[in-house]
């Protein structure tokens, strides 16, 4: 029997955990090591006075069908209609059989997907349409200078070296300056010039002004079709928990220990020691001390910085731990704000509780604010609000540095400063009615594309020296992966373990391969 450590109890770790265990006859003995006390990494919903924050907001959609069987083999669809939708006469997909939201909890549901940008005062499709809503809010001027500025870019295409080319090239220099450029800078807190290409390609990957106008052409002329190929940005229908991501890592966590594996919460891995280029144990910190724990295979979706410094037994060389002291991150604080109404007028068709906008999110260009976007819960999952009817719950998310001027402000002052921003933008007024509020900080929540991220390769490179260790997820790859992404590399790891495959560069390429992120094949 082989015993494998896993170090973080979030999507991949526990992915891993799970496909160790399944149909193995007690092959490997499974140890996972989360740092908190809190399952599913960035990916937890966080419970507060009866309402739940999803941390950065989770949509369950993949272009893998290995991955969305996964999802429903834990949580089954719904087959009976939820509460909201149930209440607003709206129709879902159901499944024959499956569970009813409003009797049980362990379901999925399925959800529709508005999310839209709020700049100067006005809503745009998310992402950006060429709809009448869209030239109306622009207006004519500007929106032909957006159509010139776009056919320009498409004939003379910059060389994409950052990011910011990476944007024009797809959707002109105008659009670009109105809705990528102050928005990146917020995010990361770069300017996209300083920002690799990288992060576009694996974030933004196949959208385009090109791909919005081929999307708009296909609802028009497809008629009630199924279309086979849809950019991820472009989905318009994804499943969700009824309870957030958080209860479905919680119930993949639970399947693991089921089937042996053994979960130890508080332990933060401090040390990784190695020798002839495997890892033999890993020290963690806990609060009865430092526990030391061996093992014949290990798995981290630990931030690759804190991995490699703190290798011991046989230190890397200098420039490896340059590269790793230079890895970039942006962190993450959500504001959960309890409010009994939204100063926002629902001008769409959707029908929502309380006529309330029907937004999932709410990306926030305004260069003026330092709010970055808005999570609204009640229309991710009414099940996520106490009182969906007569309240309004919503996350406030900023993008910070651990350590700042913002990421050290107490919670009230951080409150405090949501609010007056919110009136500022319009989205709440003087009459409303704040009933509640949370802070939540997230440190490591975004890896970053730029410093040291430039030399990654050699960081990969080696770390694939370790025979026994195998890098999966968005931080143990310092790569930006949506959840499903994670997931897939937890797999790949997986079947190399399980078949005794050295090369590694399936893993890595996972996000990478054209093919896979560019279109779903029907």
């Amino acid at each position: 029997m082989k015993k494998v450590v896993i170090i973080g109890a979030g999507p991949a770790g526990l992915t891993a955990a799970n496909e160790l265990l399944k149909d193995t006859n007690g092959a490997f003995e499974v140890v996972i090591l989360e740092e908190t006390q809190v399952i599913g990494g960035i990916s937890q919903t966080v419970r507060y006075h009866g309402n739940r924050m999803d941390i950065g907001g989770h949509r369950f959609f993949s272009k893998s069908d290995e991955i969305m069987n996964w999802w429903k083999e834990l949580m089954p669809l719904q087959g009976k209609d939820a509460f909201d939708d149930k209440q607003l006469g709206r129709t879902k997909p159901l499944t024959e059989g499956g569970p009813d939201p409003e009797q049980e909890d362990v379901v999925m549901l399925v959800r529709d997907r508005v999310s839209r940008i709020y700049y100067r005062k006005h809503f745009f499709d998310y992402p950006i349409s060429m709809s009448m809503s869209t030239i109306k809010n622009m207006g004519f001027l500007t929106t032909m200078a957006a159509g010139f500025s776009y056919l320009k870019a498409a004939m003379f295409k910059k060389p994409e070296t950052s990011l910011e080319n990476f944007y024009i090239n797809r959707f002109g220099k105008k659009l670009y300056s109105m809705f990528f450029e102050g928005y990146t800078e917020k995010l990361w807190g770069r300017h996209p010039r300083e920002i690799s290409a990288d992060w576009g390609s694996q974030r933004v990957k196949g959208l385009s002004i090109r791909a919005v106008l081929k999307d708009m052409f296909s609802k028009m002329f497809g008629g009630k079709k199924k279309r086979k190929n849809v950019e991820t940005s472009l989905i318009e229908q994804f499943w969700y928990p009824k309870y957030g991501p958080g209860q479905l890592w919680e119930l993949a966590a639970d399947r693991a220990v089921e089937k042996g594996a053994t979960l130890l919460k508080g332990h933060k891995v401090k040390e990784i020691v190695c020798q002839d280029n495997k890892i033999t144990a890993v020290v963690c910190e806990t609060e009865n001390g430092d526990v030391t724990i061996e093992g014949d295979v290990f798995i981290s979706s630990m931030p690759v910085k804190d991995l490699v410094l703190g290798l011991t037994g046989q230190t890397p060389e200098r420039a490896i731990t340059d590269i790793a002291e230079g890895l970039p991150y942006r962190d993450f604080v959500t504001v959960g704000l309890l409010v009994n109404r939204l100063d926002l007028e629902n001008k769409t068709k959707v029908k929502t509780l309380g006529n309330i906008v029907p937004d999932c999110w709410i990306y926030v260009q305004d260069v003026g604010v330092k709010l970055g976007r808005i999570q609204i819960f009640n229309n991710w999952s009414p099940y996520m609000v106490q009182d969906p009817e007569h309240t309004v719950w919503i996350g406030l998310e900023y993008f910070c540095a651990e350590g700042d001027k913002f990421w050290n402000l107490s919670e009230q002052a951080t409150v405090r400063g949501a609010v007056k921003e919110l009136k500022k933008m319009g989205v709440i007024d003087e009459t409303t009615e704040i009933l509640d509020s949370h802070r939540e900080k997230i440190k490591k929540a975004y890896p970053a594309y730029f410093d040291t991220y430039a030399h990654i390769d050699e960081l990969v490179s080696y770390l694939n020296r370790f025979d026994n260790l195998y890098c999966i997820g968005r931080n143990g790859q310092h790569r930006y992966n949506n959840m499903d992404h994670s997931m897939a590399t937890a797999f790949e790891a997986v079947d190399n373990i399980k078949s005794g495959k050295t090369d590694k560069s399936n893993i890595w390429n996972v996000n990478t391969e054209q093919e896979y992120h560019e279109e779903k094949k029907g």
